[in-house]
C-alpha cells in the first residue's frame, strides 16, 4: 500500500512540475507568466500630462494598430474627465495624481480624437492602422 501511495505522489508532482514549467517556454523571452503582464506590454502607452490649462501631449497624432490595447497614464494636478470619441464612445474621470486608464480596441482603421473636457483641448489622435 505504502509503495502504491509513494508512487501516487511521485507522478502527481512530476505531472505538476512539467505543467508548470511546459506554460512558459511558448512565451518569448522577457513575458511573464501572468495575462496582465503580457497584457501590459502588448498595449500601445500614451502618457498624458495636465498642469493648470495645459496638456501634454497637446493635438499629437500617435499611430496604434487597430485592435491594440490602449493604455492612457493621465498625471494631473487636478482631477478631470477625458473624452474618446471612439465607436462606441468612451468617457473616464481620473483624479489628482498619476493613473492609468484602459482604452476599449479600436476594431477599425480610423482616427479618433481624445479630448479633455475640462480643459476643452484635444489631448491626442489616435491613428488606428
Amino acid at each position: 500500500m505504502r509503495r502504491i501511495l509513494a508512487t501516487v505522489a511521485v507522478l502527481a508532482s512530476t505531472l505538476a512540475l512539467s505543467t508548470a514549467c511546459g506554460g512558459d517556454e511558448d512565451k518569448p523571452a522577457g513575458t511573464g507568466s501572468s495575462s496582465s503582464s503580457s497584457s501590459s506590454s502588448d498595449a500601445k502607452q500614451i502618457e498624458i500630462t495636465v498642469s493648470g490649462d495645459s496638456v501634454t501631449p497637446n493635438g499629437d497624432r500617435v499611430e496604434v494598430a487597430v485592435g491594440q490595447k490602449i493604455e492612457l497614464v493621465v498625471t494631473a494636478d487636478a482631477p478631470g474627465e477625458i473624452h474618446v470619441h471612439s465607436s462606441p464612445e468612451q468617457e473616464f474621470e481620473y483624479k489628482e495624481g498619476t493613473q492609468t486608464l484602459e482604452l476599449d480596441p479600436i476594431d477599425k482603421p480610423s482616427i479618433v480624437d481624445v479630448e479633455s473636457h475640462t480643459l476643452e483641448k484635444t489631448i491626442v489622435q489616435l491613428e488606428a492602422r
